[in-house]
């Protein structure tokens, strides 16, 4: 019998970080990406990024725009990476028709927040998210302080 190697669960490639401080996250849903080759192994080797990326929805599809994958020197001549194009996502229609409801109507945003691998396929997390005001953003610094204190205090004892 052969045993199965514990790995994670899913690899974290790429995440935004701005987008928990920015926004309050209400669902998430899992997204495939529509990706070249040398954009996979771009994935593979780590050089993503998420900051400035955000999700449109456009002719009832979804794309991620602004998302930054650095080419390597190694992939092929004959192929012009263009590192920021925009990547269809993948989503089943009842989730695009639930996403479309909510950001046209309810003034929703959708926010990508982080990129992992699944069953060897790289997928995006989205969340539906409304966005925060200055003292929502207080709010939590104040809270994440109090919380770090609180542990510093138990910790000592």
């Amino acid at each position: 019998m052969s045993k199965k190697k514990d790995a994670a669960p899913n690899p974290v490639i790429a995440q935004n970080r701005k987008a928990w401080h920015d926004y309050f996250i209400e669902e998430k849903f899992d997204a495939g990406i529509a990706l070249l080759g040398w954009e996979v192994k771009c994935l593979r080797a780590g050089r993503a990024q998420l900051k400035e990326a955000y999700v449109v929805i456009e002719n009832t599809e979804a794309f991620l725009v602004g998302a930054h994958f650095s080419p390597l020197t190694s992939t092929s001549t004959h192929i012009q990476a263009n590192p920021v194009r925009a990547r269809k996502l993948l989503l089943h229609r009842d989730e695009l028709n639930k996403l479309i409801g909510a950001t046209e109507r309810k003034g929703y945003t959708l926010v990508p927040l982080q990129l992992h691998w699944k069953h060897g396929r790289a997928k995006l997390e989205i969340g539906l998210a409304r966005g925060k005001q200055a003292h929502d953003k207080r709010a939590d610094i104040k809270k994440r302080e109090s919380d770090r204190e609180m542990q510093r205090v138990l910790k000592s004892r």
